[in-house]
């Protein structure tokens, strides 16, 4: 599948550690539980040390991993700044889970998820 050849693509460059990884349309062909590995993989890379920009169109990736999102429209920059900021200032780019429960501050099921077990 398409997924499979993604994932097998990543797999390959990451061999080589490197410090910089970038990334376009990462979870294209994924289905959620390939998703869950690949934010896992990137969750790991990023606290080892590992740089990340990617270009995507999921929304909900972004809120999930990002510190920072960079939103454009025909090349132009049109938001930048912290993704809990970014991806809410426009109902089109907000993440489910912040047009479900807004006003409440939660981009994404893990972060509601935490605090419904507290």
């Amino acid at each position: 599948s398409e997924g499979q050849r993604l994932t097998l693509a990543l797999a390959v460059v990451l061999t080589a550690r490197p410090p910089l990884l970038l990334l376009d349309e990462p979870t294209r062909g994924l289905d959620y539980a390939a998703k869950a590995r690949l934010t896992a993989i990137l969750r790991r890379l990023a606290a080892e040390g590992h740089a990340i920009v990617m270009a995507t169109h999921d929304v909900e990736l972004a809120a999930e991993l990002a510190h920072r999102v960079v939103l454009l429209a025909e090349g132009e920059v049109i938001a930048d700044g912290p993704s809990a900021e970014v991806v809410v200032a426009s109902p089109a780019f907000a993440p489910q889970v912040a047009k479900i429960l807004a006003p409440q501050p939660w981009l994404t099921v893990a972060q509601v998820k935490e605090t419904l077990e507290r």
